[in-house]
């Protein structure tokens, strides 16, 4: 078979992401020659791929889905929020520019020049390309400027696939009035309805289905239940709410757990990294936003940020900044991860991102940062503690003077990171997920907290973690979908005849 698809949203975190990614399994697991693809993301929670640029994480994911390695191919356009009204512009994988909500839309032409040159490459070499878009394709507003919604179904053509979520409420009303504000022409491309994370008794909601489809004309063509397991590498921030778990907490193996609290900054980027904690059986990840949460945390983990000096005034003014600076003198254990390692140094040099210029960092390591205009981009290999590590960099800032022991060497022999006593720090995202280095390094937090009864695991493999979900996203979507109708969609191209809403409607 050969065709495309494009997965839309009601709203951003409908589901999207991951059923492209569970497309993309089964459709590999049949043999197909599969590709995923997202004209424009925006996130910052993202990956440094093979040939040497940045995507976002969900697309690596689907990628891992298809067999593939990530590339800048399968995510040719990525936003970084740095504010609330400015982003850095990633461009097949290089950062180009910082634009505004209203200044991005002179950029649209040439990037919509990329978006469809490297879809149509996609398409001449794989089968199938899945295609995710963003946010919603109701957002009549910018429909004029869309890249990754209709604006791209019309320009090459697609069926267009739309999911809702349950979970939140109302979604047969959000699969109606997406469809019904949309024009003629793009109602045209929207070939039928998913709905996610469903829970109960499905005969109950059949009734709604069948005058969905009576309203619209369109189908449902499957009712995804709610399951349990699904949580690594999300990417909307949606899903890093102050206070709530990361993933799913198991029992331990011993007779203590281990508490981790990671500080959910305001502009946190690679808020994935702490997931590999939350896969330990025994180990309890919260996400926090005020210092009392601290007070009886293990580990503190300090996450990346996407606008450091901004996050560290945050971490002042919240009171976390002072509680940092209060548990590192008691020997509690700290780590900093690249924006979160760069706030617990001295000072940092930055005339590029915020362009504050010299500030004052908490002072729990020697170190002094100065953020350079480009970007440090690399995939990388290493030693800690006589372990083999890999990760990856994504950073303007760079170390210009440390005093402290470094945490690791990397394959050139250089020396990464800081250790100061509890206190560690790393530009290196991913460390996390090698499974010796992540025991060892619990082996030596829960020593320094005095958890005797807390027992590392010592076989949790967190890729394997990840395999298996892409594994159960894929079940579902032979379980819960109509696969038959889907594949005849996907090697149907754009459907025809179907009625626009408001021809029903009179």
């Amino acid at each position: 078979m050969r065709g495309a698809l494009l997965v839309a949203g009601t709203t951003s975190d409908a589901g999207k992401s991951v059923l492209v990614a569970g497309l993309c399994r089964m459709l590999a697991r049949r043999g197909v020659r599969v590709a995923p693809f997202k004209a424009q993301n925006m996130s910052n929670n993202s990956v440094v791929t093979l040939d040497g640029g940045e995507i976002g994480r969900a697309q690596a994911l689907q990628a891992r889905a298809c067999g593939l390695e990530p590339s800048v191919r399968f995510n040719p356009v990525l936003l970084k929020p740095g504010g609330d009204r400015t982003s850095q512009l990633v461009v097949r994988g290089r950062a180009v520019t910082t634009v505004g909500a209203r200044d991005y839309i002179t950029h649209r032409e040439w990037l919509r020049e990329i978006v469809t040159a490297e879809l149509a490459a996609l398409r001449d070499e794989f089968d199938v390309v899945i295609c995710e878009g963003a946010g919603s394709p109701a957002e009549i507003n910018l429909r004029a400027t869309d890249l990754a919604n209709m604006g791209l179904a019309q320009a090459a053509q697609l069926p267009v696939l739309v999911v809702g979520d349950i979970d939140r409420g109302g979604v047969l009303a959000h699969l109606f009035g997406t469809v019904a504000v949309l024009s003629p022409a793009d109602q045209a491309l929207i070939a039928g309805f998913v709905i996610n994370k469903f829970r109960g008794d499905v005969g109950l909601l059949e009734p709604g289905l069948d005058q969905l489809r009576a309203l619209t004309g369109r189908p449902t063509l499957g009712v995804v239940p709610f399951a349990e397991g699904l949580w690594l590498d999300a990417e909307d921030s949606l899903g890093v709410v102050g206070d709530a778990p990361v993933g799913r907490p198991t029992p331990p193996i011993g007779e203590e757990w281990l508490r981790v609290a990671a500080i959910r900054l305001p502009r946190v980027s690679n808020s994935t990294d702490v997931e590999a904690l939350a896969c330990e059986p025994g180990v309890s990840v919260h996400w926090v936003t005020e210092p009392s949460r601290l007070a009886d945390a293990d580990l503190v983990v300090l996450p990346g940020s996407k606008s450091t000096v901004t996050d560290l005034d945050w971490l002042r003014r919240s009171g976390i900044g002072d509680a940092l600076i209060r548990r590192a003198q008691a020997g509690g254990a700290i780590l900093g991860i690249c924006g979160g390692y760069q706030m617990l140094g001295r000072v940092i040099d930055d005339d590029v991102e915020s362009g504050a210029g010299s500030v004052q960092g908490l002072d729990l390591l020697d170190l002094e940062i100065e953020f350079g205009s480009d970007k440090v981009l690399a995939q990388v290999d290493g030693d800690a503690w006589g372990i083999p590590v890999r990760g990856y960099e994504i950073h303007h800032g760079r170390v210009r003077r440390t005093g402290d022991a470094p945490l690791l060497t990397d394959a050139a022999g250089t020396k990464e990171g800081s250790v100061r006593g509890s206190v560690r720090g790393t530009h290196w995202h991913g460390l996390l997920e090698n499974d010796d280095f992540r025991r060892r390094l619990l082996t030596e937090v829960a020593e320094t907290a005095g958890r005797a009864g807390f027992v590392v695991a010592p076989d949790t493999d967190v890729a394997r973690v990840r395999e298996a979900q892409l594994d159960l996203l894929a079940d579902l979507v032979e379980r819960h979908l109509d696969v038959d109708a889907v594949l005849a969609i996907v090697g149907g191209g754009s459907p025809v005849g179907l009625p626009t809403i408001a021809s029903r409607l009179l």
